[in-house]
């Protein structure tokens, strides 16, 4: 948990630039912005699984396809409704809280799944 923790933070905030994070949320030009995004968190799960725990190298493959899902919902409800940091809109913080709760219950699901197995 904690490696996914640590991977979440490096690539959903150290490593995201302005052009993935507003990108991804418009509604056009929002694939290259999110697919960036989604692989610099693929590249980082995968180097630090590889190093830990080998055998589960597809765990950051699986760690892809619901982010990339979760961030692109996110940005579905975002570009619709208009929901921005600059709008005022009151979702704007709620679907941040969404997201990233998603994402770490994405990574105890994952971690379950790696101890248990």
């Amino acid at each position: 948990m904690l490696l996914l923790t640590a991977k979440h933070i490096i690539a959903d905030f150290m490593l995201q630039n302005a052009w993935m994070a507003i990108g991804k949320d418009q509604k056009t030009g929002w694939a290259m912005p999110l697919l960036a995004h989604c692989l610099v968190h693929l590249a980082v799960a995968l180097a630090l699984i590889l190093v830990v725990a080998p055998r589960f190298w597809y765990v950051a493959f699986v760690d892809f396809v619901i982010h990339i899902t979760v961030d692109r919902c996110k940005g579905i409800c975002a570009s619709h409704l208009g929901v921005t940091l600059e709008s005022g809109h009151p979702w704007f913080w709620t679907l941040i809280g969404v997201d990233q709760a998603l994402h770490h219950l994405t990574g105890f699901a994952l971690s379950i799944y790696m101890a248990a197995n």
